[in-house]
């Protein structure tokens, strides 16, 4: 059964149409407003040309803002493997958070209870892969920081909903901080592209990979969020890529 759901229509969509099949991916995002109230609003507000298909709030609330088979726009100018501007073929997911700019906190036990009855239903529905299941700052590294590295991407992994590595803290934790050789250095790019990850800039290969390994952090190794790669990201990436 899907979970209770409450409409809250937002005009901001591209007709027509998509089809079941079209739709590969789930996006999650934070609002990072201060005011529930005003992340709604905006998200409803023709003017803003902003939008998900769902929102969470606080309280474990879920607003349906536009049908799955229109095109909401919330991802933006965003890339992951072999498509650019994820729109077309993903669901939107906002979530209540005041995030980075304000004070980023927590997300509710209540909001990632009712992410998981909708994670769960859509994955069904659209026969999706929990690899698809991804955040703003995945597919637009360069931009985007959420929905963050307090975001539970580890719990929703048990409940077999997202993507995760099988390695241990006891056998991680040893390996950070130790600085990668060139060659380990060019491995682990390589290895975040062939995840996903994408070139953000072009001419700045510094630049480039402080913000991939940035949205690799935020996803895979939340708890020591600092854009350099070390032992630890590596092992990860290896571990994420074999399995």
């Amino acid at each position: 059964m899907w979970p209770k759901i409450t409409l809250n229509y937002s005009p901001n969509f591209n007709l027509p149409k998509r089809s079941k099949k079209k739709i590969k991916f789930i996006v999650i995002h934070y609002t990072g407003m201060k005011k529930e109230s005003e992340a709604i609003q905006r998200l409803c507000d023709d003017k803003s040309k902003v939008s998900s298909h769902y929102f969470i709030k606080k309280d474990g609330t879920i607003l349906r803002l536009v049908p799955d088979l229109y095109e909401a726009w919330h991802a933006g100018k965003s890339k992951w493997k072999k498509t650019n501007f994820l729109n077309r073929e993903s669901i939107g997911i906002e979530i209540h958070n005041t995030g980075h700019k304000f004070k980023y906190e927590k997300f509710s036990s209540k909001q990632m209870n009712s992410l998981k009855k909708l994670l769960k239903k859509l994955i069904k529905i659209y026969n999706l892969n929990p690899i698809n299941i991804l955040g703003h700052s995945d597919i637009s590294p360069d931009r985007k920081q959420d929905p963050g590295e307090k975001f539970p991407w580890k719990n929703l992994a048990k409940s077999k909903l997202v993507y995760w590595h099988s390695l241990s803290e006891k056998k991680l934790y040893p390996k950070r901080l130790k600085k990668l050789s060139k060659i380990e250095n060019k491995k682990f790019l390589k290895n975040l592209y062939s995840l996903g990850y994408k070139k953000t800039y072009k001419f700045n290969l510094q630049l480039n990979r402080k913000y991939l390994t940035l949205a690799f952090q935020r996803r895979f190794r939340p708890s020591l969020v600092n854009g350099k790669s070390d032992q630890e990201c590596y092992l990860i990436s290896k571990n994420l890529l074999k399995s």
